[in-house]
């Protein structure tokens, strides 16, 4: 058989197409909502959660509720102002 043969090209064509059938499979699983959503949650457990211990990561609390409270006290501050 040489390599530009029927054989070997189905052959080839068949590898090819193994290969993309396991790509699409993989991107879907990668793109579907259950499977963003478990990367979501994980991210946030690995910012406020120390994966060792499990203790929670007091200083990165500390700085979102911080965050959050400057930005609540910004928008309360410009409701009263443009009230008056």
């Amino acid at each position: 058989m040489t390599k530009d043969s029927p054989a070997a090209l189905e052959g080839e064509m068949e590898e090819i197409r193994t290969r993309l059938a396991g790509t699409i499979d993989e991107l879907l699983y990668r793109s579907s909502p259950k499977t963003i959503a478990k990367r979501q949650v994980a991210a946030v457990k690995a910012t406020y959660v120390d994966p060792v211990t499990g203790a929670p990561k007091v200083d990165n609390i500390v700085k979102t509720v911080g965050i959050v409270g400057g930005v609540v006290g910004a928008i309360v501050a410009i409701r009263l102002l443009r009230r008056r």
